[in-house]
């Protein structure tokens, strides 16, 4: 009998499912976007309404960050995963079988909250079977199947919604939720230490800060990215040019994180987060000022450089910030970006719908120097009251 590889368990979840199930959160995390403006044809919903479909479906994505977490700790990896799932796949064919706003908008609230919970216990469960190089290769891993998923939802989203039918966009990662129970079948609940809910740790005075920073981050990093597609559209691009175009976005996480090898070698945390809030303002600067399609493709790869340096950093610290705690403090974490998200979007929803994209990318650009002020300068601080990190 050969003999299994002492860091990667025998009941550790194979390669090929980490990286599908990546895959289809964020197909499903990112589908709706490109097809707002085909949804509100297709469909009762005005245009507005379907950017709040958006919206629910980030805030209840972030509502159940620490409930899952709690979850997992307490009942196990592989059964939330599985639940998970399960619910997923319901809330998508519930997505199909709606076109009137309020079951449509139950719906996703429904599929945001089941898929939120599938990429963090992705990473859960890299940290509880697999160690040294095969960690960071599994992480690795994850990280481009998640971007592939981004980019195809943003490349056909738009295009399936528009020449076959929106309801196949939602019906797809309701077929996917399935193929991914399949391949998780036959594994068995790995070990891992079972922690206990810090909230007094995870709610300290500078937690607090990090989570408010966040929210911020949240609603300018994801929030607006969320217009990027209609926004070229509305410039003249068609739908299959503004997705390519929109998956400037991927190419921009690639590129990041590329560099981002290089600069944390050279540069403090701090001195990271503080390059790229500027790389943020750098990104709504053209499409404040000189509105295109070619201001809003400099957007999409900016953002996406951002996310890679910028939001990296911030999640190097939520993991530092309280050691005794780290779990309940990431969730919170989570839960921040998500929501500033979701607000983000319901609130220039109306703002949208009347095409005024350079006057919220203008939003963007303030909001971002106030970030950066924001978020270096509480990092300096916190590092300096903990010199270790």
């Amino acid at each position: 009998m050969a003999e299994q590889h002492p860091q990667v368990p025998a009941h550790s979840v194979p390669d090929s499912a980490l990286r599908f199930i990546g895959f289809l959160s964020f197909f499903d995390r990112y589908g709706t976007p490109p097809m707002l403006l085909a949804l509100s044809l297709g469909t009762s919903l005005d245009f507005s309404q379907a950017v709040q479909l958006v919206a629910a479906y980030s805030l209840f994505y972030a509502i159940g960050q620490p409930l899952w977490g709690l979850a997992s700790d307490r009942f196990g990896r592989l059964l939330v995963l599985r639940l998970a799932l399960i619910g997923a796949g319901a809330g998508a064919l519930a997505s199909v079988m709606f076109s009137d706003y309020a079951p449509l908008l139950i719906a996703r609230c429904f599929t945001g909250l089941m898929f939120g919970a599938l990429y963090p216990t992705l990473l859960t469960l890299l940290g509880d079977t697999r160690h040294g190089v095969e960690r960071a290769r599994g992480l690795s891993d994850l990280q481009i199947y998640s971007s592939l998923g981004t980019t195809l939802a943003t490349l056909s989203a738009g295009a399936l919604a528009t020449y076959l039918d929106w309801r196949l966009v939602f019906a797809l990662p309701a077929l996917g939720s399935l193929a991914a129970l399949y391949s998780l079948r036959r594994l068995r609940e790995p070990e891992h230490s079972r922690s206990s809910f810090g909230l007094a740790a995870a709610l300290r005075p500078m937690n607090l800060a990090l989570y408010a920073i966040v929210f911020i981050e949240g609603a300018l990093l994801m929030g607006l990215l969320t217009y990027v597609v209609p926004a070229l559209q509305r410039s003249g691009a068609s739908i299959e040019v503004a997705g390519v175009l929109g998956c400037g976005f991927a190419a921009g996480v690639i590129l990041g994180a590329r560099l981002m090898r290089r600069l944390v070698a050279r540069f403090s945390r701090t001195c990271l987060i503080g390059g790229g809030g500027l790389l943020l303002c750098g990104a709504f600067l053209p499409s404040a000022l000189w509105p295109s399609a070619g201001s809003y493709t400099a957007t999409a790869l900016l953002l996406g450089a951002t996310n890679a340096i910028m939001h990296s950093s911030m999640q190097g610290w939520a993991t530092d910030i309280a050691p005794d705690a780290r779990a309940t403090t990431v969730s919170f974490f989570v839960f921040s970006l998500f929501a500033g998200a979701s607000v983000a979007t319901y609130i220039s929803a109306a703002t949208a719908e009347q095409g005024h994209y350079a006057q919220i990318f203008g939003y963007g650009l303030v909001f971002s120097l106030v970030l950066t002020v924001l978020a270096t300068t509480t990092h300096a601080l916190w590092r300096k009251k903990t010199p270790d990190n």
